[in-house]
């Protein structure tokens, strides 16, 4: 059986946005589900508007979602000679021409075609001329005047176009550079590409590339053409319903799994799963699977993905991920032990990776500002041998786990008279600042033994300096 070849080929004229990745994800889900190849190719004939740092950002994109490449990344201004070959053999074959007709020419050949009622289009007034390659010259390919171009195409099922609806289109232009369709047909040629999935934006584009194959007397790859991606007013998805560089995501705090498990349910399914890890997609993906209707882009449904992905996912995994968010707070993190604890702390409570370095910060901080609120409700005199209890207990524990500290806390409720949360409480404010956080052992536990103690005297301590400091 043949290797299965897929590609996914950006143009960097801008950031890698939702459809894109879409398209990149399917390819290359389809390449390793199959123990396929997948390329990577930049196609960068727009010169004028292709740019480095479109490039850098693409590739920082997929890097970023773990979709790797097996060949490339491939630029097409680097491959010029290998068009100009394949160009020349066209026209040597009687399969395109050159045409000097200027653009005010073709634009009257349209205007009389729509006189009478035709489709306006170029008329074929070069074809049988001859003639030889001039400075302003483009080359067309010659198209079949009767017939019609089938698509076969996995997703939306055969299509067909009458031949003599397609006009002899640029193959070149005038200054050499080859056209969008024959640079495609000729990478995919060449490169061995023989499934391509794309969104259905591109199906105007596939008749004419069929055309270019059969004039090489090439096989035809697998065509799929998968439906646009649409906002939930059902309109072209755009910026204003999240449209945004995938670059955007990452800084919003998504994993990258997460993104990957949102962006296939746009457009494929698996009964009503809705939960997929990175290997579950490679093991299930199949074209057959995709479906014939747009879908519909939600920040919701993509942030309750994430947060089970958050919930779901290894904290050393995480730990890579987290640690550049908590860089932007001021915090040095190293992904070990101590990092791995916080985030066991977090998953449950955290719908993204901005959250989790919120929740997280207070771990890491060197000292703790009580917020005013907390203060003046659980730091009080009256909390001052409770916290002093709590930490010589917790200093003399041999075990740190959470059945002693459990028992350290049941002694200080013994000794002071006082329930768990009138305890508990000015604990969590003198080791957070805050009355909200996760379950007072788990923290404790996560935070270790020696932050524990020192935060909690500091807290009693900053009671009776206050009280002490206060006027009579």
């Amino acid at each position: 059986m043949e290797q299965i070849i897929t590609r996914f080929p950006p143009s960097p004229t801008g950031f890698l946005h939702i459809g894109g990745a879409r398209t990149a994800l399917f390819n290359w889900l389809y390449a390793r589900a199959n123990n396929g190849r997948f390329v990577l190719r930049i196609e960068d004939t727009d010169e004028a508007r292709s740019t480095k740092e479109s490039t850098d950002a693409i590739l920082e994109s997929l890097e970023w979602l773990g979709i790797d490449w097996d060949e490339g990344p491939c630029y097409q201004t680097e491959r010029y000679d290998i068009y100009k070959t394949y160009i020349q053999q066209l026209i040597d074959n009687g399969h395109a021409y050159y045409c000097d007709c200027t653009a005010e020419d073709v634009e009257a050949m349209r205007e009389k075609a729509r006189a009478t009622g035709k489709k306006p289009m170029y008329d074929g007034k070069c074809r049988d001329k001859g003639l030889p390659a001039g400075e302003n010259t483009v080359v067309r390919l010659r198209t079949p005047d009767t017939g019609a171009t089938v698509v076969e195409d996995v997703v939306k099922g055969a299509t067909s176009l009458m031949n003599s609806e397609i006009d002899d289109f640029i193959i070149r232009r005038s200054d050499g550079t080859p056209m969008y369709n024959l640079a495609v047909v000729v990478d995919d040629l060449t490169m061995g590409i023989n499934h391509i999935i794309r969104g259905d934006d591109h199906l105007i584009n596939t008749p004419k590339q069929i055309l270019l194959y059969q004039a090489l007397e090439a096989d035809l790859p697998v065509f799929g053409h998968v439906p646009m991606v649409l906002g939930p007013d059902k309109a072209r998805l755009s910026k204003r319903h999240g449209a945004m560089s995938v670059g955007e995501y990452k800084n919003m705090g998504y994993l990258p799994d997460a993104m990957l498990n949102y962006l296939v349910r746009l457009g494929w399914s698996h009964g009503d799963r809705e939960f997929f890890t990175r290997d579950d997609l490679i093991e299930l993906f199949s074209l057959k699977a995709l479906g014939k209707s747009a879908s519909m882009f939600d920040m919701d449904k993509l942030s309750h993905i994430n947060a089970k992905h958050i919930q779901n996912s290894d904290p050393e995994k995480i730990a890579g991920h987290l640690i550049p968010f908590l860089a932007q707070k001021g915090v040095t993190a190293e992904n070990d032990e101590f990092t791995h604890g916080v985030i066991g702390t977090l998953q449950a409570r955290s719908k993204n990776l901005v959250d989790m370095a919120d929740g997280a910060f207070f771990y890491y901080a060197d000292s703790i500002e009580y917020e005013e609120k907390a203060e003046k409700k659980f730091l009080k005199p009256a909390a001052v041998e409770p916290l002093k209890k709590s930490a010589d207990y917790i200093d003399a524990l041999e075990s740190f786990d959470e059945k002693n500290l459990e028992n350290a806390f049941k002694q200080v409720m013994e000794e002071t008279g006082l329930g768990f949360g009138k305890i508990a409480q000015p604990v969590r404010v003198a080791l957070t600042g805050t009355t909200v956080s996760p379950g007072i052992f788990e923290m404790i536990l996560a935070l270790g033994k020696e932050k524990t103690v020192q935060r909690i005297r500091a807290a009693a301590d900053y009671i009776q300096s206050r009280e002490n400091s206060t006027p009579e």
